[in-house]
């Protein structure tokens, strides 16, 4: 699969090369083989195409059947195939006015260009007259819509149906189209009715290359090697199987960014396969510009676009999904996408224009789960609900590629998601045992965290191999929820004081004096959980790092005492004050930098003291403190909370609105994930392993897509990511 991409045989474009004419011999094929082809792959119903097709296909197969007619009647051969064919079409005429059949691209200009040409050669279709001026008058449809817009993308429309066109072709414009391989647009059909017209002997060499790479039947798109090898590697991380080929991905990573850097125009030329290959290299760290795609920056300049005239839903599914890469100022084209591609998407669902069942769904999936806000295991499970490992594509004709969906993907996939989710399961019983050892359910104020404390580990950490840093993570969560009620609702300013020394005391012994239970369970649940992630990040980094868990978890006792005192005192701080205290506070700190520790890489005193490392956790949790305040603002002041949405007011002297303030909060949001993200894809002077970097886009992803449903307050929408992600396996009989 990573080494060879396999396209299924187009009947349509083997028919086409089958047609053209042996240069100083005309009434023999340059191409017998194709020829043979035909003959030996009639269907038994008449037709040409892919068996066992769809019954929504069948306009698809009327073209196919039509055109391996023309080319038996080309030569004058197989009365028995041809008259098998023209039943077929009689037979299925009427699927032409069918709107809920899949139509071919520029099937209104090339069946009846293909029916134009049967005429010429004496062979009567048995089709009604009536029938056939219906045929026609589509097609003075299309090309005057065409002739109206007299755009770009229109004359390269035009010219990639150049087969169909019969006598409307300017060829010497045509050919301004050709590419380095000597093809047009890559298409056979196309390059074989130049090479009929031309003798140009560049199409001559693509077709020669091509039919020594198929034996007599060719594809409908070639070379298609770029996008079948990215294919690969965006199913393999959709199904959540990609921590199995590492090796190989990177190998395609690196083919593909030399093809980048060299402008090769199985990228540049198409649009589908350059916003893949900037969105999967630049989420893997290669230094890569949007430039290629600024062309695309307004809706307007897709529609003029080849890929517009195509309408083709899936190239701009592609952009909306590189659209959401950009973190550089000179990304203002990839904003400018990102706003008109989600409508674009967004008004196909809604008006119904998306037929293709299993793209209607990767639509919804995409608009769903944005790069910012999702749970990759979530996304892992509707991807593997979707997934139609016989998926076909449709061009000028169907076609199906084993790269781009196959069972085997799919199989792997399924297994790997029940054997982790039969690993989660066992886990989160080892975890209610120790939070009933923790003995929390004495505290009166404590409420029920573990279940969405797990789903945010096994959510993002999924793998079998990360059961420690699962579990950290999972313990390490529920001991924050804990501590912020205590320091919330759940103490006096005794009992907080008591916390606070004990904790910089630390050790136990005789004269460890506890103020009340309260304290006693926190702190003993504290030092115990504290000191085990400090002996299992041993065995990872085989140095002790007790003292940096430690001194994490005190910046936070420290600042939730410091805001308990705002609180209680009625201080309004300074926004800088009030963000500084705050990022600390939401106590990320104690959940994620312990499972740095816990997934591989080897961090020593230097990187975790770097300024790196010290900027990726504030701008992660800067985002988790604003998020949380701007999705809870008003339910805060009813508390008597301070949060940021009402500072902002206040510190603007109460002349902007509670709505401006919003927005100025979800502006800083957007500023420091987007410097988050930029950070943890730049790899240019950077000393934190990148497994480790990715921890805290994973956080920050969690945070988001907890905060956009509210997960404290509305919790339906967690309970089923729950279940999905935890308690329901996939059927495999």
């Amino acid at each position: 699969m990573f080494d060879k991409v396999e396209l299924s045989v187009s009947a349509y474009d083997t028919a086409w090369v089958a047609m053209v004419p042996t240069p100083n011999s005309p009434n023999a094929p340059l191409f017998p083989r194709c020829v043979e082809w035909v003959l030996e792959n009639q269907l038994n119903d008449g037709s040409w195409g892919r068996p066992h097709r769809d019954p929504f296909l069948t306009k698809d197969a009327l073209s196919s059947t039509l055109a391996c007619v023309l080319a038996l009647k080309r030569w004058d051969m197989a009365e028995g195939h041809v008259k098998k064919g023209l039943h077929f079409i009689e037979s299925n005429f009427a699927s032409i006015n069918d709107q809920k059949q899949h139509s071919p691209i520029g099937f209104d200009i090339i069946f009846p260009g293909m029916v134009e040409y049967a005429r010429h050669m004496d062979l009567v279709l048995p089709l009604a007259p009536r029938d056939l001026d219906s045929i026609f008058w589509l097609r003075d449809l299309e090309l005057e819509r065409c002739h109206r817009g007299d755009s770009n993308g229109i004359k390269a429309y035009l010219a990639s149906l150049s087969e169909g066109m019969g006598k409307l072709n300017d060829w010497n414009s045509i050919m301004s189209y050709q590419r380095k391989n000597g093809s047009l647009f890559n298409s056979p059909s196309t390059t074989a009715a130049a090479l009929t017209h031309t003798q140009d002997v560049n199409c001559l060499n693509y077709l020669q290359m091509l039919l020594e790479n198929f034996v007599g039947g060719v594809p409908t798109i070639y070379p298609l090697d770029v996008r079948g090898r990215l294919s690969v590697v965006d199913n393999l991380e959709n199904l959540g199987i990609d921590r199995h080929f590492k090796q190989e991905i990177r190998k395609v990573l690196d083919e593909t960014y030399r093809g980048w850097l060299q402008k090769d125009e199985e990228i540049s030329l198409d649009l589908t396969t350059c916003a893949m290959a900037f969105r999967l290299l630049r989420t893997h760290g290669y230094d890569v510009s949007s430039d290629l795609l600024t062309q695309f920056a307004e809706e307007d300049q897709y529609l003029d676009s080849l890929e517009g005239q195509y309408d083709e839903t899936s190239a701009v599914l592609e952009l909306f999904r590189a659209s959401q890469l950009a973190i550089y100022p000179s990304d203002w084209a990839l904003e400018r996408q990102n706003s008109w591609s989600q409508e674009f998407l967004q008004r196909k669902l809604h008006n119904g224009s998306i037929r293709d069942d299993n793209l209607r769904k990767q639509v919804i999936n995409a608009l769903s789960f944005p790069y910012h806000s999702c749970f990759d295991r979530v996304v892992h499970k509707a991807y593997l609900e979707h997934y139609d490992p016989k998926y076909v594509k449709m061009a000028k004709t169907s076609y199906c590629c084993s790269n781009i969906s196959n069972e085997d993907f799919h199989n792997l996939g399924l297994i790997d998601f029940n054997m982790c989710q039969l690993q989660h399961q066992q886990e989160i019983k080892q975890l209610e045992k120790w939070e009933t050892q923790c003995r929390f359910a004495q505290l009166k104020f404590s409420r029920q965290w573990l279940g969405y404390c797990y789903l945010s580990a096994a959510a993002t950490h999924f793998s079998p191999e990360l059961s420690d840093a699962r579990i950290s993570f999972v313990k390490h969560s529920v001991l924050t929820c804990v501590a912020d009620d205590f320091f919330d609702v759940g103490s006096s300013k005794e009992e907080q004081e008591n916390l606070i020394e004990l904790f910089k005391k630390w050790d136990i012994d005789d004269t460890t004096k506890f103020c009340s239970e309260t304290v006693e369970i926190l702190f003993l649940a504290l030092h115990r959980t504290i000191s085990e992630t400090a002996d299992i990040a041993f065995r990872w980094q085989g140095r002790c790092v007790k003292d940096h868990l430690i001194e994490i978890w005190m910046d936070v006792l420290k600042s939730m005492w410091r805001e308990a005192k705002w609180a209680s005192n009625k201080t309004v701080p300074t926004m800088d004050e009030y963000i500084k205290t705050g990022y600390v506070s939401i106590a990320l700190g104690p959940v994620l930098l312990p499972v740095l520790y816990l997934v591989g890489p080897k961090l020593s005193e230097e990187v975790v003291r770097s300024c790196e490392y010290d900027e990726l956790f504030k701008l992660m949790s800067t985002c988790g403190r604003l998020l949380n305040d701007a999705q809870s603002y008003e339910r805060e002041a009813k508390q008597g909370k301070l949060n940021a949405v009402h500072l902002h007011m206040i510190h603007n002297d109460n002349i902007i609105t509670e709505e401006d303030s919003v927005k100025a909060v979800k502006d800083m949001i957007d500023e420091n994930r987007k410097k988050l993200l930029r950070m943890i894809l730049e790899t240019k002077g950077s000393v934190v392993p990148r497994e480790c970097k990715d921890l805290f886009w994973d956080m920050s992803r969690v945070l988001h897509f907890f905060y956009s449903v509210d997960g404290f307050t509305s919790p339906k929408e967690m309970i089923s990511a729950m279940n999905e992600v935890i308690h329901k396996p996939f059927d495999l009989k």
